[in-house]
């Protein structure tokens, strides 16, 4: 958390905003992230004009003719676009200060996020080039993730926690996404028929678009929030994640929690086989 509909939701909003935004400066207020900030981020992004802001999984890519700045939020980060006089809010990080008076504040309270920096195309940087497909790319489909799965003996839940395989997909939405297509979490990957597969890639797409129309999942107070401090509307939406011990929605029969990698897992024994 967040996941790729989370980002995703922080590139609609920010791209329209920064695009063409020129950075005054680069402040690091605690660079005791998960790895160390790159001295790029801070002496090659100042002066430099913002292209472009985009997505690969769940990193987020903020693009200058001078290189890239990779974000990844980790377990509890934010990006929050203010006014750069704002007062800084405890557990900022990183702050992009921009020439037209607006700051872009990364805030991370459990320092597992990173930011990491691509001089050349960022997709040949070590932290973008293993990533798997983008689900919501239309090459995305069940012949291709059967291919991925047939090559797995980890149960499927498992396989696709690995961003290797599809990038993007996170604990929330592998759980949901195998509800949708009637998949019992614990099946072994390479077990999976073609019809099957299909049914789980139509649903991986669908659950994501779906978690995108509603600006994301927040799941406390302190949860998740774009870049304007809206929290998301998807949790209202959940089938199964969250709810060990209520009555599924489609069958009434209760949700089970299980763990799986050191994750909860969320099915309905009943739906999903």
């Amino acid at each position: 958390m967040p996941e790729l509909p989370e980002v995703e939701t922080i590139r609609r909003y920010l791209a329209p905003r920064l695009a063409g935004a020129i950075v005054r400066d680069v402040v690091v207020h605690d660079g005791r992230l998960r790895r160390p900030v790159p001295r790029g981020v801070r002496s090659d992004l100042p002066g430099q004009r913002i292209e472009r802001v985009d997505r690969r999984g769940k990193y987020l890519l903020l693009s200058s003719a001078a290189g890239t700045a990779i974000v990844h939020l980790g377990m509890s980060g934010s990006l929050r676009l203010t006014e750069a006089g704002a007062p800084p809010a405890t557990h900022d990080r990183i702050e992009l200060l921009f020439a037209a008076g607006q700051s872009l504040r990364f805030n991370d309270p459990r320092r597992f996020g990173s930011w990491q920096w691509a001089r050349r195309d960022p997709l040949d940087h070590p932290a973008l080039r293993c990533l798997g497909p983008e689900p919501l790319d239309r090459g995305f489909d069940g012949r291709g993730l059967r291919r991925a799965l047939r090559r797995r003996s980890s149960a499927v839940k498992l396989a696709l926690l690995d961003q290797s395989l599809v990038a993007g997909v996170g604990n929330i939405y592998a759980s949901e996404a195998l509800f949708a297509a009637g998949v019992r979490p614990t099946a072994r990957a390479s077990s999976l028929s073609p019809a099957r597969c299909d049914r789980l890639a139509v649903a991986i797409k669908q659950v994501l678009a779906a978690a995108i129309a509603c600006g994301g999942t927040t799941l406390d107070d302190e949860g998740y929030a774009s870049a304007d401090g809206t929290p998301g509307r998807f949790q209202v939406e959940l089938m199964v994640y969250g709810r060990a011990g209520e009555p599924c929605r489609r069958c009434g029969r209760a949700i089970r929690a299980l763990r799986q990698g050191q994750r909860t897992t969320y099915f309905c024994p009943r739906c999903q086989r």
